[in-house]
Formats: structure tokens, sequence, C-alpha cells
């Protein structure tokens, strides 16, 4: 498995790449289109699935251009699907003044699905707080895990937007206690860590 961070993208947010297996996935499109697809194809891999770990506008960036460029489908959780056709849920019109709007997923997910890539099953995770349909996108095998912007390395993700809920978000981060500590994690914004390295920062905030 190879995961490429395709930073900075739009927003200082941070654009990932997972290929395994001649597959690709990208997660949370803040780069441009043009150098998400580039790479892919420096990888020598098809571009399979578009995966969102919430529905920011600073995370969102590439989506409708990805998919007229390719088949590749759009994938987000149910609670945050709302999030794509409204700027003011996605919290666009809020930092620009302006309505930004993307067209509906094609696949919406539930915490426990499953996604494979290239015969590797990720594993999605819900974990409000941030937003509604926060997750995780958890790669056992791998010791992987993408927390968008619910975990960083040196914090946690904001509460006080469209479907945020300080309480919610603290009740997950708690749950990531579960989870191996030197899981490595690769969040939204900011440098990669080990799970219980970051966790120990954000209590102590």
């Amino acid at each position: 498995m190879q995961i490429i961070n395709l930073f900075p993208g739009s927003y200082n947010s941070n654009c990932y790449i997972i290929e395994h297996g001649g597959q690709a996935l990208v997660i949370d499109p803040s780069a441009s289109a043009k150098s998400i697809l580039q790479k892919v194809q420096e990888l020598g891999a098809e571009l399979v699935g578009i995966l969102l770990t919430h529905g920011h506008f600073d995370h969102i960036v590439s989506i409708d251009t990805l998919r007229r460029a390719c088949d590749a489908p759009l994938m987000i959780h149910e609670e945050d699907a709302e999030m794509l056709e409204d700027g003011v849920k996605n919290a666009f019109s809020l930092f620009f003044g302006q309505n930004i709007s993307y067209a509906p997923a094609q696949r919406l997910l539930k915490g426990g699905d499953k996604i494979n890539l290239g015969g590797m099953d990720i594993e999605v995770i819900h974990l409000p707080g941030h937003s509604k349909g926060s997750v995780c996108y958890y790669i056992p095998g791998e010791r992987v895990m993408f927390t968008g912007d619910l975990l960083f390395a040196q914090g946690y993700g904001r509460a006080d937007l469209h479907g945020g809920n300080a309480f919610t978000l603290r009740t997950s981060l708690c749950a990531l206690r579960q989870y191996p500590k030197n899981i490595t994690i690769y969040p939204g914004h900011g440098e990669t860590a080990l799970l219980g390295n970051a966790l120990d920062v954000a209590f102590y905030m």
C-alpha cells in the first residue's frame, strides 16, 4: 500500500491518495483534480473512488471536476450528505459570503461499512462531533487511520459549524481510545502522528 499526501491542497487541507493492488482512492480532494489525476496516473493505478471524511468546503473542492473526468463514485456518510448541496451547511458561505454546492454523492456510508481497495478492506468508523457525519477510515492490517478534522497531531477539530457538537466530539475522541496506540493517523490538516500521542495531546488541551 502507498499513501501520498498532495499537500498543500486548497485551504491548507490534506488530500490523500491510497494505492493498493493497482487501484486508488482519494480522500478529501482539496487538491486540484489535475494534480490528483496526474499522481494516480504516475502510480499506474485506476481511481475507483472518492472518500470524504466530512462535508466541509475545504475538503471537497475537486469532487465534481474529478467525477466529470472519471467514473469514480463519491462516498460520504449519510449524515453529511446534505452538506454537499448547501453552501451554508458546508460553511463556504460563512467564510466567503457565497453559496457553493456540489452534486449529490453516489454512495452514502454508515458506520461499520467496508470499502474494498484492491482486495484490502477499509473500515468506516462514524465519529460525529466535528460534523454529524464525520468519519474516520481505518485500515487495520496497515495500522493506519484517516481522521479528517476529528483529531490532529496537535489537537482536534472545531465543533461550532453546522452539525458540530462539542460534547459529541469529546465522546468520539474517547471512542478512539479502544484502537491501538501505535496506529498512524493521517489527519485533515497538519502532520501525521501516532494515535496514542495525538489523543494524549487532545485530552490535555
